[in-house]
């Protein structure tokens, strides 16, 4: 008799903790290619980033008088802290990454309340507030083919000496294509800018595609351990390629192609990782889908109209405030009810 109530019909749920661990799990693809291309400077970031994360976390939960390594072990300070350091460049100066992670996580997260509390996400509000603050340390990113050169990178993010970011840094393809297209006074062109049109492999084999890869990978094994579900990642891609492949259509000349969106800047970590935040997102499976097109939609107003190369942050958090409006008019009736509560 029993029997007939066991799995496979009831699942138990999973921990915050062990959910957590596989997010960063998942994330090791995407920092492997991101290592491989770009150098170690990632790993020093993104352990500054775990210490600040950690220590900010455990003051903050002392000064609350909450069990502070019940929290502090459950892994979301870590995820947070790992997606601070990943969109941030890894040769920033170490004080910015700190500085950061210490804002998503003491006042975008615990002055909401703390954990499943917070309305906007962490790591992007930190983000938004750095680009705004440091526009141009934020837009220093780091050359490919300069694994070896660990000592300039630790020097970039260290100081010691002067900023020497010749043949360290690079502009991303997205940088670059936003800089041409709105400093050429209206006269250059996509083909122009990239010799061809912008597509898997293009920009010499930087390595930004296989990083975006990286993510997919990890992404696409969150949706099969049921992590996450396909909504979001599936109607962010859906919608980011369909709004640039269309208007490419329209005039080839002035828009780059789906391909080149889908696989640039912070797409795939922004499909998978951070507009996929529970907390902070929509949460009925038809109001996933329409957080995630408006997210992409307005990620890419920003980055073909706006000041700043990728949009995926302002984007993020301007549909953080949404998200309450589109969960309560996307609600399915309970079961013997229609839409407006009556039997």
């Amino acid at each position: 008799m029993s029997n007939a109530f066991n799995s496979p019909y009831f699942r138990q749920p999973a921990s915050v903790r062990s959910v957590m661990l596989r997010v960063l799990v998942a994330l090791l693809p995407g920092l492997a290619a991101y290592v491989w291309f770009f150098g170690a400077a990632i790993l020093v970031q993104i352990a500054l980033a775990s210490l600040a994360a950690l220590a900010g976390e455990a003051a903050i939960l002392a000064l609350r008088d909450k069990p502070v390594w019940l929290f502090v072990s459950d892994g979301s300070a870590l995820v947070t802290a790992w997606l601070v350091a990943l969109s941030f460049p890894s040769i920033a100066p170490w004080w910015m990454v700190v500085v950061a992670t210490l804002i998503a996580i003491v006042v975008v997260k615990h002055l909401y309340g703390g954990l499943g509390q917070n309305p906007f996400n962490p790591a992007m509000a930190a983000f938004c507030i750095m680009i705004v603050a440091y526009p141009q340390l934020m837009s220093q990113w780091p050359a490919a083919g300069h694994q070896a050169d660990f000592a300039a990178q630790w020097q970039l993010i260290f100081g010691g000496g002067p900023r020497v970011l010749d043949a360290v840094t690079m502009a991303t393809a997205l940088d670059t294509m936003r800089t041409a297209l709105h400093t050429a006074g209206g006269t250059a062109t996509v083909g122009a800018v990239f010799g061809s049109q912008p597509t898997f492999g293009a920009f010499g084999g930087k390595g930004w595609e296989w990083v975006a890869l990286g993510y997919l990978l990890g992404g696409a094994w969150l949706i099969q351990q049921r992590i996450i579900t396909w909504h979001i990642p599936v109607a962010f891609i859906a919608a980011l390629g369909v709004t640039a492949g269309l208007f490419h259509f329209i005039s080839p000349d002035r828009y780059a192609g789906a391909l080149f969106h889908i696989l640039s800047g912070g797409a795939m970590l922004g499909a998978f990782f951070i507009a996929t935040d529970p907390v902070s997102g929509a949460t009925t499976p038809k109001g996933k889908l329409i957080y995630a097109a408006g997210i992409a939609i307005l990620a890419w107003i920003i980055r073909t109209f706006g000041a700043y190369p990728d949009g995926i942050a302002f984007a993020t958090l301007l549909m953080n405030i949404c998200a309450p409006l589109i969960d309560l008019h996307t609600q399915p009736p309970v079961f013997g009810h229609k839409n407006g509560g009556q039997p």
